[in-house]
């Protein structure tokens, strides 16, 4: 069979949670970092909710010494702030340059995921007014915290003994994302903040950001893999391996994000990489279960696929209409943009050798991450790195 390859620069994955300090028993940044470059992802941005969380110049100087010893990615960091304190700090640790060369910006969350990170108000406000006010990039994780508590009340009200996975997408529900949006926008109007929305999920928050970039606002968004390619339906198979925060989404909401690539709504993808053991996705009630999975070293055959127009999910091929993405656009996403709008520098030459026409399966013992599982287990995928052994495949 005649091969064809292309030629990528090392893709960037704006958001990723690499699990060290203090959570190493689901990953480390050596482990992490390996799933990341069997991936093509030669830079990636590592969130603030660790053990300790990153709210600290110390906390920040400890990652920065942990990652001095990898070599074949660039992680940089996110810092977290939950008071008004963590704000100061990072004022200061912005103007540091030992620090500053790892630094992307701030990362706040609207409501508790894991580390819970949520903060208050002031806070939010706060981080707003002084990322504006140095030039720095804030992220944040929207989701109303009041609305998803009134939502789990409601549900937990109805359902006698709650064990259904599928009730965490109506706990955490599309108004929320988009109440939370809401506010954020408000607050990018007042300080003119360089704002960029994490793992959008919802045809709404898309409407926002559309509206808010025909506005002149500075924002921009991401959405993930796991929400491109997962539904609601999905949960009769993955069960609490399905789980994360923003929740999974129905086929509609899936293609309103797929309609964001198309017309540019969409800046980046980020995989929100989120190591968890199978042994604590599996134990116990589902709804207890941590929230994440993984996906660094899946987001590019999952794309390449599309591009060649395809569908991965083995039971989705009605979708494939709807989801459509070129060769140019996959470099715009995950590689042109984030590279902009988090001022990383990372190299253009072009370094990845991908071979198009292999085709292959996805299995998580044979990727690299230290969780061992995938929620794209079985599903098979185009494009292959040259160099990379990472999975069995067949021409």
């Amino acid at each position: 069979m005649t091969r064809t390859l292309i030629t990528l620069p090392g893709l960037i994955d704006c958001h990723v949670h690499f699990r060290e300090p203090g959570m190493e028993h689901k990953g480390t940044m050596a482990t992490e970092s390996a799933a990341a470059y069997a991936g093509g992802v030669r830079t990636v941005c590592e969130m603030p909710n660790t053990n300790p969380p990153t709210v600290s110049i110390e906390a920040f100087q400890d990652k920065v010494r942990r990652a001095e010893k990898i070599h074949d990615v660039d992680i940089r960091f996110f810092f977290g702030a939950t008071e008004a304190g963590h704000i100061q700090e990072f004022r200061k640790a912005w103007s540091m340059p030992e620090l500053r060369k790892r630094l992307v910006g701030m990362k706040i969350f609207f409501d508790h995921s894991t580390g819970d990170q949520g903060a208050a108000y002031d806070v939010i406000e706060g981080a707003f007014k002084l990322c504006a006010s140095l030039g720095a990039p804030l992220v944040a994780h929207c989701e109303d915290a009041a609305i998803n508590a009134e939502a789990r009340e409601l549900m937990l009200d109805q359902v006698s003994e709650a064990t259904d996975v599928s009730l965490h997408s109506l706990m955490r529900p599309c108004a929320s994302e988009a109440r939370a949006i809401e506010q954020a926008l408000s607050l990018t109007r007042t300080y003119g903040t360089q704002f960029h929305i994490a793992h959008l999920s919802t045809a709404l928050g898309i409407e926002l950001v559309r509206d808010a970039k025909k506005e002149g606002l500075p924002v921009t968004c991401e959405v993930t893999p796991h929400h491109l390619f997962l539904t609601i339906d999905d949960y009769e198979t993955l069960s609490a391996r399905g789980k994360m925060n923003p929740p999974l989404r129905t086929a509609q909401e899936q293609k309103a994000l797929w309609q964001g690539i198309a017309d540019g709504t969409v800046d980046c993808i980020g995989t929100d990489h989120a190591p968890h053991l199978l042994q604590e996705k599996e134990s116990g009630n589902p709804l207890a279960a941590p929230s994440g999975v993984p996906g660094t070293e899946t987001m590019l055959p999952l794309l390449l696929t599309v591009v060649a127009g395809g569908w991965p999910h083995p039971n989705g091929k009605s979708q494939t209409g709807n989801a459509k993405i070129s060769m140019d656009d996959l470099r715009r996403l995950c590689f042109t943009n984030p590279n902009r709008i988090f001022n990383l520098n990372a190299p253009e030459e072009e370094v990845l050798q991908i071979d198009t026409t292999a085709e292959w399966e996805i299995h998580g013992e044979e990727l690299h991450s230290k969780c061992g599982w995938t929620p794209y287990e079985g599903w098979r995928v185009r494009g292959l790195l040259r160099e990379s052994q990472q999975c069995k495949h067949t021409a």
